[in-house]
């Protein structure tokens, strides 16, 4: 059972990944100021991989949305066996090298 709840959770965040929002991202970007924390907590940087300060503001990498969709893709059409969800843990656990 647990299995089925850890898949599920996987494939939440690979939704997340493939459709989420950038927007709060994108304000940090244009922000003045850097943010309060407080604001900061408040912000969805899900899909943000990585946020680094430059001379001139800051820089924002996100998450590879095309492998987010064809990993959705993949676990949609590999059918009902325990493979394809065995597939798709071990690359989001970094098993497999092209994890997302």
């Amino acid at each position: 059972m647990r299995k089925k709840k850890d898949t599920e959770l996987a494939l939440e965040g690979l939704r997340k990944l493939a459709f989420g929002s950038v927007n709060d991202a994108v304000t940090l970007v244009f922000a003045e100021e850097v943010p309060s924390p407080a604001m900061l907590a408040k912000m969805d940087l899900f899909n943000v991989s990585a946020i680094s300060t430059l001379k001139g503001g800051v820089e924002v990498r996100f998450y590879d949305r095309q492998k987010a969709l064809e990993r959705l893709y993949e676990y949609g059409h590999a059918g009902q066996n325990g493979a394809a969800a065995e597939s798709l843990l071990a690359a989001l656990t970094g098993a497999d090298e092209d994890a997302v």
